[in-house]
């Protein structure tokens, strides 16, 4: 057998475009995972010893101020976060097109149920499903095993596939390479991001191919909540909030946080989860006249239990109720104080992370000592 070099190893033809090592220390400029100073958000304990510590950032913006970081102002990637925002890049001349079910579908990242498909199939005419270019994929599911054939519809994306296609036909721009960052749209998008930032001249630090094969644009936390914010001043000017907060199951689907967040904050709150680790909130309350966004990342990537927890206690100390995720196995969450401000740390004591259908079994309800054998030798013969 020959040996032969990979052709990504240096000097072959493929490696101009990999990474030089596997233990790079990043690129210049951007801080990796490595640099930042997340922090602790939530432990799960069983039986008062901690076995699970989840990390992350959170960050809080009233308008364009920060008003608390915790974890670090983190460069990431908004992802699907991001949908309600890219869809202001079009609100204008999809408004009178689309019913309030097509307008959710198109900021959701849905779970592929048939109202899910059938609604976004619905954008668009029938001779028109093939220019969509989001990737084949099956529906998520909650529970059992999916036996379905991969299409593109089914994607958690689809719905903002078809608007976008919808909107760019109405617009007169050349739906072929509508993917691609060159396409006209999405310099619209980067505009988007700069109204709602305050920043006329910002420049994303990366643009990167997401999971759905769209351009995402790097932000830091503290970037996204000042958006997330924005959306709440915006609330009335265009059809974003309104057509989410009718119609929350399409925003996510069953058990998902961020439709079940919709649903308690009974149209205060704007919520969508993003992949890797976001969540973005955005809510009208009395004490943030100028719009309240909060951002929480998760350092290792999704984690929708331990997600769900902190939102509860962010929520929470604003007065929203979100009900607890479903109960750990064995275990009990607690929530790092640092979520939220000083000022409202006495309203996040009470926030409780359990409930009395929770059963209290990461322990046994007796000292084990009292009943151990004191006598080794007891049961043995001589």
């Amino acid at each position: 057998m020959v040996d032969r070099p990979s052709s990504v190893a240096p000097g072959r033809p493929g490696s101009s475009v990999y990474p030089t090592s596997p233990i790079s220390e990043g690129a210049k400029g951007i801080a990796t995972g490595r640099d930042v100073e997340w922090e602790p958000l939530v432990d799960f304990r069983r039986n008062d010893v901690s076995e699970n510590t989840i990390h992350g950032a959170v960050a809080w913006a009233h308008g364009n101020e920060i008003i608390h970081s915790f974890g670090g102002n983190v460069l990431c990637y908004g992802r699907s976060m991001m949908k309600p925002i890219l869809m202001k890049a079009f609100v204008d001349v999809l408004d009178p097109e689309l019913t309030d079910k097509q307008k959710a579908i198109a900021c959701s990242s849905h779970n592929g149920d048939t109202e899910h498909v059938a609604t976004a199939q619905s954008i668009l005419t029938e001779s028109e499903w093939g220019l969509m270019q989001c990737p084949l994929d099956v529906p998520l599911i909650q529970f059992g095993r999916q036996v379905r054939r991969p299409r593109r519809w089914f994607h958690t994306c689809s719905g903002e596939h078809a608007a976008m296609l919808r909107a760019l036909r109405l617009m007169g721009i050349n739906r072929a390479g509508y993917t691609l960052p060159q396409s006209e749209w999405f310099s619209l998008f980067l505009d988007v991001l700069r109204r709602l930032m305050g920043e006329p001249n910002w420049e994303p630090k990366r643009v990167a191919k997401d999971g759905c094969g769209l351009p995402t644009v790097s932000n830091t936390v503290n970037e996204l909540s000042v958006m997330f914010a924005g959306l709440a001043t915006e609330k009335d000017q265009d059809w974003i909030w309104k057509s989410m907060c009718k119609h929350p199951d399409l925003i996510g689907g069953f058990n998902r946080l961020d439709s079940t967040i919709i649903k308690a904050g009974n149209g205060q709150v704007l919520a969508k989860e993003g992949a890797d680790g976001l969540l973005g909130l955005s809510v009208i309350h009395e004490d943030y006249p100028r719009g309240l966004g909060i951002t929480i990342k998760i350092a290792h990537g999704w984690n929708s239990q331990a997600t769900w927890y902190v939102a509860r206690a962010v929520l929470g100390v604003l007065g929203i109720e979100l009900r607890n995720p479903y109960p750990l196995h064995r275990q009990k969450a607690f929530i790092v104080p640092g979520v939220v401000p000083s000022e409202l740390l006495d309203k996040l004591e009470r926030v409780v992370t359990w409930d009395e259908w929770d059963p209290n079994s990461d322990r046994w309800l007796y000292d084990w000592r009292k009943y151990s054998n004191p006598y080794s030798g007891e049961g043995t013969h001589e």
